[in-house]
């Protein structure tokens, strides 16, 4: 398994390319910062809240017909 900021960097690429939009777009929406995700593949870190928040945040507006991908485990979507 991947650890937890590739797994968000998984999701949120694999989210923006279903939906067409940049990982900076996507990082607005989430993080209300265009720039955190690009933060995050350059090595800055995050904390747990903020992870879980986005993790959760996707899996409930996970677009129909997208692959969640595979080594990414996903949120419950009851769990908020």
């Amino acid at each position: 398994m991947t650890n937890l900021r590739d797994q968000l960097i998984a999701v949120s690429d694999s989210y923006a390319a279903h939906r067409g939009l940049s990982r900076a777009r996507i990082s607005t929406i989430v993080f209300s910062s265009g720039m955190a995700l690009d933060r995050i593949v350059a090595g800055r870190d995050l904390n747990t809240g903020s992870f879980e928040r986005a993790m959760q945040w996707f899996s409930q507006n996970w677009p129909d017909g997208a692959i969640w991908p595979d080594d990414v485990p996903r949120p419950r979507a009851d769990a908020a």
